[in-house]
């Protein structure tokens, strides 16, 4: 009970942290990815399944072949449903580049996410140009602060990956 207790603090500092960090366009990125990976894994997305506050915004575990290392690497990721698919934003919490996933996704697109206990072989693609409009605003709906990430990207479009079953 002790240990759930920890978690549960270490997975809501990890998050608010984060959350505080990305509203003023600082990227927390790979310092907190390890930490939220562990706790989702091992609680079956309990804990680091949600963000904590945003009842619709749910997040999954994206595994990724780097495309120059070749090293497996998996990152949490808010998504929304897109039918038999979900879709993912290479938001980067609104940086100037793309995230390294991304890029990685575009080398290797068959892949697997975890979505709680649930693991699903999937194949990403980016969005067609006349899906994206009906996908970002289901991401605006999720959390506001995809609008946010919109105007700290600049000139960059973020894109949105569909995630489909294969």
């Amino acid at each position: 009970m002790m240990h759930a207790r920890r978690y549960v603090l270490l997975a809501g500092i990890v998050s608010a942290t984060t959350r505080f960090a990305n509203r003023r366009g600082v990227y927390a990125g790979r310092r907190a990815t390890k930490v939220h990976v562990a706790l989702y894994r091992r609680s079956g997305g309990r804990i680091g399944g949600r963000i904590p506050g945003r009842r619709h915004a749910r997040i999954l575990l994206l595994d990724h072949v780097g495309a120059k290392s070749g090293i497996l690497r998996t990152s949490p990721l808010m998504y929304v449903d897109a039918g038999a698919a979900v879709a993912v934003a290479a938001s980067k919490a609104g940086q100037p580049r793309h995230p390294a996933w991304y890029h990685n996704l575009l080398a290797h697109p068959d892949t697997t996410i975890r979505i709680g206990t649930e693991v699903r072989p999937v194949r990403a693609r980016v969005a067609a140009a006349a899906e994206y409009p009906d996908l970002w605003r289901e991401f605006v709906t999720m959390t506001p602060d995809y609008e946010f990430y919109r105007r700290q990207a600049g000139p960059r479009t973020i894109p949105l990956v569909v995630l489909e079953p294969r």
